[in-house]
């Protein structure tokens, strides 16, 4: 389905923006004046974008980040919250399946994934930082779970996404005082992968981009979704799942496999300690 498609309002549509060039997918949300908080509209529309690109040829790195001063303050009030509610449990009901729906399919997308937060993220906006594979952020940046503030709980899923990135303290500290953090402070408790000066994001991601793309898209589709996995089992359960899940692997891209191998142990033309194969190489 096109995300241009007729019946969709414009206005919808235009609550995502993105861009493929060379390879990577910069996705945006688009409600610069709103600070990109996440409406109905907007989530619906993630939903199109993430189809469209997630077996594109031409896209093999998908990045998120936002237009404006925000990556996202969260879920839009007015038009998430309350307008909703005042439709009833079913519009609410709805609503979540939308915005849930979206941030379920960014955590087990086929390509690698990273959040550039490039300004505000908060509350709602945990659920997608924590979807993406890895996150970068500028340094002066906020994080911040202010739903204690306003007197209800982190919900949609952000205390989950605390208490898995934070340690116990840093999670019930984050979570209790409703204070903001830098991105250094963030990037310090282990909440996103590294924070930088501003004006150094795009290019520090377009650097991991670079080295995402280079290698083996089959192993880097199981690596991340074994990461994610193993999380929650015992050692035995994980051990077992990761060996399936090599074989898997290998059966499904066994000329990749076997190209890596190849080059390293007959050509001698790379080592694995030092960077990926040369993928170009496979199957001539």
């Amino acid at each position: 389905m096109s995300i241009y498609e007729k019946d969709i309002p414009q206005d919808e549509i235009d609550t995502v923006a993105y861009e493929v060039s060379n390879g990577v997918a910069w996705v945006s949300f688009n409600r610069a004046e709103k600070r990109n908080c996440m409406s109905p509209k907007l989530n619906r529309q993630m939903m199109r974008v993430l189809d469209k690109l997630e077996f594109d040829p031409e896209v093999s790195v998908l990045v998120l980040t936002g237009e404006g001063t925000a990556w996202t303050a969260g879920m839009d009030l007015k038009e998430y919250f309350r307008e909703n509610e005042g439709k009833g449990l079913g519009a609410t009901r709805g609503a979540q399946r939308e915005s849930y729906g979206w941030w379920r399919r960014l955590r087990w997308y086929q390509k690698p994934t990273i959040a550039m937060v490039n300004g505000w993220c908060f509350g709602g906006g945990y659920g997608p930082l924590y979807a993406c594979d890895l996150a970068f952020a500028a340094e002066d940046v906020q994080f911040g779970l202010s739903e204690i503030n306003w007197g209800i709980l982190p919900g949609g899923g952000a205390t989950k996404v605390a208490t898995d990135l934070l340690s116990f303290r840093n999670a019930m500290y984050h979570s209790m005082m409703g204070e903001n953090i830098t991105g250094k402070t963030a990037a310090e408790w282990g909440l996103i992968n590294e924070a930088v000066p501003a004006d150094q994001l795009k290019a520090r991601v377009t650097e991991v981009c670079e080295v995402l793309k280079a290698k083996n898209p089959v192993a880097l589709k199981a690596t991340k979704d074994a990461v994610r996995r193993v999380q929650e089992m015992t050692y035995d359960n994980a051990e077992d799942y990761l060996v399936r899940a090599q074989e898997a692997a290998n059966f499904f891209d066994n000329d990749g496999r076997k190209e890596g191998i190849k080059q390293f142990i007959d050509d001698k033309t790379y080592k694995p300690g030092l960077g990926a194969y040369d993928k170009s190489k496979q199957g001539k």
